[in-house]
């Protein structure tokens, strides 16, 4: 069934996220001390941007989308119910959540996100696309190590901002993310897969890379809690062998001003922007200009 597309909408659409008032800077401003660590490290986790009730309207239109004939299947970017190919090791992932539901649409003006995306960015923030990250019971599968920029080439400059957020308790038993801290000052590295084997990037690391990998630190997170993280943070996740699934929606965004660096579609179905020229338009919104 055909759905409206969201996309063409550039605000909230419903309560359950509160407008952005001009006293929330304070309410919902990142400390200097987290700042200086997210640059140093190259992360911040524990910072809480849903609350039970907004968890619960998300994990209810999540759990639509895991069925392939959902209303408005047609609008995803991406939409794998198994990215890894193996039955054994399940990983839902899908790109364009914001288009299809509510809920999923609201999170990306939710200002307990954008004050601090504002902040690590340095700027006004705009929208370059969402994730969903689902890990089933029992076999959920991994995401393997790598840099989310190698990914986001085709923009121009490196200004860009992940915010992953859990929609159940993540830990190290189901698969929580897992950064290797620092390495965001190294270069960019050649993609090794996203579902595949998690020692594959070992084969693109120097000596001296691999042995700073070998001291991830894992980021367990509450229910609504989310990890900010630099765009050449090394970091992946591993399999859930536990009884209840690992859900998370992921959020990311660049600093208004990056610009387009290719002739060819920036993701699948949008309207090409040609290199040079700044990204805006109906799939890339401002969301916040401090």
């Amino acid at each position: 069934m055909s759905i409206e597309d969201l996309s063409a909408i550039h605000r909230s659409i419903t309560s359950l996220f509160p407008s952005l008032k001009d006293d929330d800077f304070d309410r919902y401003c990142l400390s200097s001390d987290d700042v200086e660590f997210f640059h140093e490290q190259g992360y911040l986790a524990g910072v809480k941007l849903l609350d039970s009730t907004q968890i619960e309207v998300l994990k209810g239109e999540l759990a639509e989308f895991f069925d392939p004939k959902h209303d408005g299947h047609d609008l995803w970017h991406e939409y794998h119910t198994n990215e890894s190919g193996d039955p054994e090791r399940v990983l839902f992932h899908a790109l364009g959540a914001w288009r299809l539901r509510s809920g999923f649409h609201d999170l990306l003006w939710n200002p307990a996100f954008l004050i601090p995306a504002g902040q690590l960015l340095g700027g006004g923030v705009r929208f370059w696309h969402d994730q969903l990250f689902c890990k089933p019971a029992k076999h959920g599968g991994n995401v393997a190590w790598h840099q989310d920029y190698s990914y986001w080439i085709r923009t121009q400059p490196m200004a860009h901002l992940t915010c992953w957020t859990g929609l159940d308790r993540a830990t190290k038993e189901n698969g929580c993310l897992q950064y290797i801290p620092g390495s965001h000052h190294w270069d960019l590295l050649p993609i090794t897969g996203l579902a595949g084997d998690m020692g594959a990037i070992q084969d693109v690391l120097t000596d001296k890379q691999w042995e700073v990998f070998q001291n991830p630190v894992a980021i367990e997170l509450e229910p609504g809690q989310c990890a900010f993280h630099h765009p050449l943070m090394v970091h992946g996740s591993f399999g859930n062998q536990t009884e209840h699934p690992r859900r998370a929606v992921v959020l990311n965004v660049m600093r208004d001003g990056v610009q387009s660096d290719t002739n060819d579609e920036l993701l699948p179905g949008v309207p090409v922007i040609p290199s040079g020229q700044k990204m805006a338009g109906q799939f890339f919104p401002l969301l916040y200009a401090p």
